[in-house]
């Protein structure tokens, strides 16, 4: 019985009162977005007094007074055990930038609705008024006793870093920025696949990430983590580099853990004999660039909706390409992760994700390709229905097995 939404609007106005020259009512995503993309379900029956006595008064008071007396018993009689509070300010809502967030909530619902979809894990939008960091962290806390899970959204580096770190070391529930992490699994998987196909193994090749924000450094430090042989990350600039004076906090740690080969320079000079390319960034990739990649190269540009390398100049001189888009092969699309990983979370009452969940899930999600690799498939489409079931085991298991699990 999912909660009737009335339109207030007796014309055919799509924008502001009056009408609106901006929505076009005949567009296939204005139609279906039209009223929001969410409503409210029940899961139990309200039909007459038993059941209303039962729902809500007086019958609700037993299982408060309960959870008042054992609090644990909140995931076993709420929802809280399988809700997910997704979270924005925002700031850095897909290739849009800083639209505010009201404009982000259409993002949000979607996020919701995939989490639902491909993971049986309900999830609530929440845009906040506020890109302050301590005014978001201290929201965040005050609303995590309604919630299993905390997905940060679209929240602009280098604050999304501070503030995810502050978040789960104030709670005692997941906290995932899915710009980095989610991101950061999928492409995981890919290479990993990608390397399996070519005979390699992630220790043999060296990376260039084009991309210094919240994907390009969560990228970085998890590949190295499960072991790439190296990797340069670009920015504006050029490569970060110990030798710079000017980089931010965040780029300085990172310069201390990538570019072993201690290059410099820009972008082109950093792909000159490199194995992998990885853009989270935009931009335009020159196609000399690639050229002067390593032979048998993999070219992951994920940028949307115009890759940084175009899928046919690619082609040309990479073995395995990889986009952010549906309509090539390859896609890197975080649906691939952060429902299954969440699931696997909140299954067993996980009080964090870990490195060793995060690469649980990008092993997990591999293993679906199997037998099946090629060059043209070396990730799973997100419609397979395996992957979810897959990254979900993974992750519980390797909750258990590093001690953050709570049953």
């Amino acid at each position: 019985m999912a909660a009737e939404i009335v339109n207030p609007r007796s014309d055919s106005s799509t924008g502001t009162e009056g009408g609106s020259d901006v929505a076009d009512p005949f567009d296939p995503a204005f139609a279906l977005h039209r009223g929001g993309k969410m409503a409210v379900q029940a899961t139990v029956p309200v039909r007459d007094k038993d059941d209303l006595s039962l729902a809500y008064t007086p019958g609700v008071a037993k299982v408060c007074s309960a959870i008042a007396e054992q609090p644990e018993l909140v995931h076993d009689y709420t929802w809280k055990s399988s809700v997910v509070a997704v979270v924005t300010d925002g700031t850095a809502v897909l290739g849009l930038g800083d639209i505010g967030p009201e404009a982000s909530l259409p993002v949000m619902e979607g996020k919701a609705i995939l989490f639902k979809q491909f993971g049986g894990v309900d999830a609530v939008p929440i845009a906040l008024a506020t890109t302050d960091v301590d005014e978001i962290v201290d929201t965040v806390v005050r609303l995590a006793p309604s919630f299993g899970g905390v997905n940060l959204e679209d929240i602009s580096a280098p604050r999304c870093f501070e503030i995810e770190r502050r978040l789960q070391e104030k709670l005692d529930i997941p906290v995932f920025h899915d710009d980095q992490h989610g991101t950061a699994v999928v492409t995981l998987a890919a290479l990993k696949n990608a390397a399996r196909l070519s005979g390699r193994t992630l220790g043999e090749l060296r990376a260039v990430i084009s991309g210094a924000g919240a994907a390009g450094v969560a990228i970085a430090k998890f590949l190295l983590e499960a072991g790439l042989g190296d990797v340069a990350v670009t920015d504006r600039k050029g490569i970060v580099s110990r030798d710079r004076e000017d980089l931010t906090e965040v780029k300085r740690e990172l310069a201390e853990i990538t570019n072993k080969a201690g290059l410099s320079g820009s972008l082109e000079d950093a792909l000159a004999g490199a194995d992998v390319y990885i853009g989270v960034s935009g931009g335009t990739v020159p196609e000399a660039a690639v050229a002067s990649m390593a032979p048998g190269a993999f070219v992951f540009a994920m940028a949307n909706p115009t890759p940084e390398v175009h899928p046919d100049v690619a082609h040309k001189y990479a073995a395995v390409v990889a986009t952010g888009r549906s309509d090539f092969p390859n896609q890197i699309n975080n649906v691939l992760a952060f429902p299954g990983i969440f699931a696997g979370a909140l299954q067993v009452r996980a009080s964090r994700i870990t490195e060793t969940m995060k690469i649980a899930a990008a092993e997990a999600l591999a293993s679906v390709v199997g037998d099946d690799l090629s060059a043209e498939y070396v990730i799973p489409s997100p419609f397979d229905e395996r992957v979810a079931p897959a990254v979900t085991a993974a992750v519980a298991a390797a909750a258990r097995a590093e001690g953050v699990a709570r049953r």
